[in-house]
């Protein structure tokens, strides 16, 4: 059976044998796909659910084996070799930076999922018995299927380009980043891309502030209040796009601007992209001569989020402009916030990337910097 079904899985992490084909490699020779796993796995994939492998195989045997299959493409970070399943499960929930709450592992031998519950107890364990029907389950159904997710996959693949670039460059992490040629853009959300900003705001949690969902109604709603911005932060850089990585929801008072939400994917946390959004918003306030407030929830996942908050100079300290925020009535989604607050001042452009970002000041056109 699957773990709890609250929440959706971002991985599904195959073994091979019996499993993903019909028969054992090293004995066999030859192995089958059956065609109702090739549609699940091609059905996953679109959904925007990620896949990997953990597999006891011979790893010159196995690739070339799915690559004759037809469906090596699908597969981010396989681990293929004669390691525990749990160290190869855990080093691909690590590496894509993954809570391993959101991983499923999928094995026909009882022996190996109960090696990979006891030593990963939160990833989801399923019966290679199962297989056929997992695109049936609600875990593996998400609400809405954007764009982004579509694209979800060749966006991991080519962050796994990244990295391996990055660990045969030679020169400091400074150095490198200019070399990605990285080009950042904020606009303002449109209906359209409300279902992905959506998303966002479920999906991440090492870089979200606060962790309140906000439906696509609740989105509608605040894109058509004038004192709100919903804002979508994409990236590209040389390997290719990242597709929108981060949502900004602000609310401008007369005296001071509320950030009430700042998440960004896990995918650019080693760009910055949270600090460089807040250092964007300091220079808008700064330019615009209002105080600057933000929402945040301290969480076990969080921690460099809030690094980001205290290097832009967030600090607790309210001064009275604030005060009718700080006693605002919040429901239980909103318990635990505290309010941070900093004095805006003009800030530097980003020195590793490109920004091409709206004037919140004079709210027309796009200032480059």
């Amino acid at each position: 059976m699957g773990g709890d079904a609250v929440g959706g899985v971002k991985v599904l992490v195959w073994d091979l044998d019996n499993t993903l084909w019909q028969g054992t490699l090293l004995e066999d020779g030859e192995v089958r796909l059956p065609d109702e796993l090739r549609t699940v796995v091609a059905d996953l994939d679109s959904r925007g659910i990620l896949q990997s492998i953990a597999s006891k195989n011979d790893h010159d045997l196995a690739w070339p084996q799915l690559e004759k299959l037809g469906v090596a493409e699908y597969f981010v970070l396989p681990q293929i070799g004669w390691g525990p399943k749990s160290v190869s499960v855990r080093r691909i929930a690590d590496r894509l930076g993954f809570a391993q709450q959101t991983v499923a592992f999928i094995d026909d031998l009882p022996a190996e999922r109960a090696e990979v519950a006891f030593h990963l107890p939160e990833v989801r364990c399923y019966d290679a018995a199962d297989a056929a029907t997992l695109t049936l389950l609600p875990e593996f159904t998400p609400a809405t299927v954007t764009e982004d997710s579509a694209q979800r996959r060749l966006m991991y693949q080519a962050g796994v380009r990244r990295d391996t670039a990055r660990k045969d460059f030679v020169g400091p992490d400074e150095e490198f980043l200019r070399s990605l040629r990285i080009e950042t853009a904020i606009v303002r959300a449109t209906g359209a891309q409300l279902a992905r900003v959506e998303e966002l705001t479920v999906r991440t949690s090492q870089m979200n502030a606060t962790g309140v969902h906000y439906s696509e109604a609740d989105l509608q709603g605040l894109l058509a209040d004038p004192r709100h911005e919903v804002l979508v932060v994409t990236m590209a850089d040389r390997f290719g796009s990242h597709g929108a990585v981060g949502i900004v929801l602000l609310e401008k008072h007369p005296r001071l601007w509320h950030l009430k939400l700042l998440a960004t994917s896990c995918r650019v946390v080693q760009f910055g992209a949270g600090s460089v959004l807040l250092r964007w918003l300091i220079d808008q306030a700064a330019r615009a001569a209002v105080h600057l407030a933000a929402d945040f929830r301290r969480t076990e996942r969080n921690r460099i989020m809030e690094v980001a908050y205290r290097f832009a100079g967030f600090t607790d300290q309210l001064c009275a402009c604030l005060d009718h925020l700080s006693a605002r009535q919040v429901d239980s989604e909103q318990a635990g916030i505290q309010l941070l607050h900093v004095e805006p001042s003009p800030q530097p452009a980003p020195g590793a990337m490109r920004l091409a970002a709206p004037e919140l000041t004079t709210m027309d056109g796009l200032c480059h910097v």
